[in-house]
């Protein structure tokens, strides 16, 4: 297995710590030291065995003082808070796939034809709703169902006009 990247690290050890002790890992308990501005970013979790969702959450923008403390407050609502998944639990602790996204800061856009699926993350916005879909998801192959699925998580119908905006991130497994 290759060496996981140290906010993967980060990500996986608060995960552990918080399932088993129901404790929030400090940040000067990272197992690795964190490099990096205040950023957005999402913790994404997926059961190794079968590839399956299994919970990810995040911010779009820094909520925290540090990367770091990004990080771990994500880590733990990936894990314990995605409303579509129950907590993660002890026995499922070594089967998990984590990975971390980064945000760069989002930028307004146009129109569809300004998005690449592979490349760019979209958010769309109609009033309070927001819907975020981070980029290079699997079976996400064009602009047009990236935004179709982001509109979906916000609950904006098809016929609602959405603003929209584009933004690249740094994926770290």
């Amino acid at each position: 297995m290759t060496e996981e990247h140290p906010l993967v690290q980060l990500a996986r050890a608060t995960i552990e710590h918080y399932v088993r002790t129901g404790r929030k890992l400090e940040p000067q308990e990272a197992p690795a030291g964190i490099e990096g501005g205040r950023a957005g970013a999402f913790v994404t979790i997926h059961t190794a065995s079968t590839g399956e969702l299994r919970g990810c959450i995040g911010t779009i923008e820094p909520t925290e003082d540090t990367l770091t403390q990004e990080v771990i407050n994500n880590a733990i609502s990936a894990a314990t808070r995605d409303p579509r998944f129950p907590p993660v639990e002890v026995p499922e602790l070594d089967d998990l796939r984590i990975d971390v996204s980064v945000l760069y800061p989002p930028e307004p856009i146009e129109s569809v034809d300004q998005l690449d699926p592979k490349v760019y993350g979209v958010i769309v916005r109609h009033g309070w709703r927001r819907g975020l879909l981070l980029p290079d998801i699997e079976g996400i192959d064009d602009a047009e169902s990236q935004v179709r699925y982001a509109r979906m998580k916000a609950g904006i119908g098809s016929h609602e006009p959405v603003e929209l905006q584009r933004f690249r991130v740094e994926k770290y497994v």
